[in-house]
């Protein structure tokens, strides 16, 4: 009986009451420093991403437009999923209340949702631009993508929405009180979540991805820089910081713009009509 001395509970209520974490102090200490500062790079990194191509004019493409909706929905990972996920993992205690809890394990969703929709939109325009590119500007338009990233967007947020009550409100007599958890729920509906949010997806990049590769092989072409968004989208959270770091060594656009934007040269009377491309074969002589 002496060990159960030194257990803490969320509240009075010991029998109902979720236990609180027992870490050391050190441990706990580090844990918060290293998830804050994934969180806090990975919002730096993204808004660079977002403001370049929202603020210089020559960036307006359709490929950077999808490249946009991702470092939008990679932003709200930094913001929100990843400081909240890390205080529902590191505080066994959720003293959030349940709507913020559904909110949380929504958004979580969410994100993923639509990270995979929008590489999905990624590994189509490639495949276009590479295997059938004499075709790709009649094809491939800004107001197809922005209808097609809208689309995206609204389709995830109403499927997300209303497949979220299968993983919460669920009844787990298990389960203490004041715990914020994803509950398992139906079966089928999970098993027919994972083929709409995750295999067909995956599915669909792939096999996109290996046509691209063929056919780029085939041409001997150099698709090093144009085919960057294959390595991107395959870690969860991580991939939200991992990705402007890819745009960085891929896309050399990324590295004038940034050096822009800290430089604080953006706020230049004209500098959104800076003609990147003419800056970055300069830099390249």
């Amino acid at each position: 009986m002496e060990k159960h001395e030194d257990v803490q509970y969320c509240f009075q209520d010991g029998n109902s009451s979720c236990r609180k974490a027992l870490l050391s102090t050190s441990i706990y200490i580090t844990l918060y420093i290293f998830f804050s500062l994934i969180s806090a790079v990975t919002v730096f990194l993204n808004l660079l991403v977002i403001i370049s191509i929202s603020h210089f004019k020559q960036l307006h493409t359709p490929t950077n437009l999808l490249i946009l909706s991702l470092a939008v929905s990679d932003l709200l990972v930094g913001l929100i999923v990843i400081p909240v996920t890390t205080e529902a993992v590191m505080e066994q205690c959720w003293d959030f209340g349940e709507y913020f809890c559904v909110f949380q394990i929504y958004v979580t969703f969410l994100c993923t949702t639509l990270s995979l929709g929008n590489l999905v939109l990624i590994s189509i325009d490639r495949y276009v631009a590479v295997c059938d590119p004499l075709l790709y500007h009649s094809k491939i338009t800004i107001t197809r993508i922005m209808c097609c990233i809208s689309i995206t967007w609204c389709c995830c947020i109403i499927y997300r929405a209303t497949i979220i009550k299968n993983f919460v409100n669920v009844q787990v007599p298990s389960r203490c009180l004041n715990e914020c958890f994803i509950a398992e729920g139906s079966i089928w509906v999970n098993i027919i979540d994972l083929v709409i949010t995750m295999i067909v997806p995956c599915s669909i990049i792939i096999t996109l991805y290996m046509k691209i590769f063929v056919v780029a092989r085939s041409q001997a072409r150099n698709v090093f820089s144009k085919e960057a968004a294959i390595i991107i989208g395959f870690l969860p959270l991580v991939n939200s910081l991992i990705n402007p770091i890819i745009y960085a060594f891929f896309y050399p656009w990324f590295k004038v713009t940034a050096k822009h934007i800290l430089t604080l040269k953006m706020f230049n009377k004209y500098s959104h009509l800076l003609m990147i491309s003419k800056v970055v074969l300069q830099s390249l002589i």
